[in-house]
């Protein structure tokens, strides 16, 4: 079965909501892209990626901090699937993720407030967690 988009986001949103980059590795393209608004460049690869989400998902961890990545779907945008990032709580919504896919991996990622997390369709969907408070 080919990787779709919706494939793509749920194996980040299971990333997230786990805080094991193990979801998302094997997925990456080489040449994957990731651009954030709270990142000052983007980065090109995904060797790149692999040595900047890693660290940051130990210090989620180790913090005790709550992440929440629910699938969604954006109407304002065309109704692509996307995820909605949340921290502490559900509510608390922050970013939206969006992917690009081609050749059955992910090419690109893109995380930030455009398309507005608030203006997703959400799902109710956690890929990893158990449950929800």
């Amino acid at each position: 079965m080919a990787l779709c988009t919706t494939d793509a986001l749920r194996a980040y949103a299971r990333m997230m909501n786990t805080l094991d980059v193990k979801h998302i590795a094997p997925l990456l393209a080489e040449d994957f892209h990731y651009s954030s608004q709270w990142v000052i460049a983007e980065i090109t690869s995904k060797q790149e990626y692999l040595g900047y989400i890693r660290p940051k998902l130990e210090a989620i961890a180790k913090s005790g901090a709550k992440v929440y990545a629910e699938m969604a779907v954006h109407d304002g945008w065309g109704g692509d699937p996307c995820v909605v990032m949340a921290q502490g709580s559900p509510s608390n919504l922050v970013a939206t993720v969006l992917a690009k896919v081609s050749d059955g991996q992910i090419t690109r990622l893109d995380m930030g407030m455009l398309p507005a997390p608030e203006e997703a369709t959400r799902s109710g969907e956690y890929p990893g967690r158990t449950c929800i408070p």
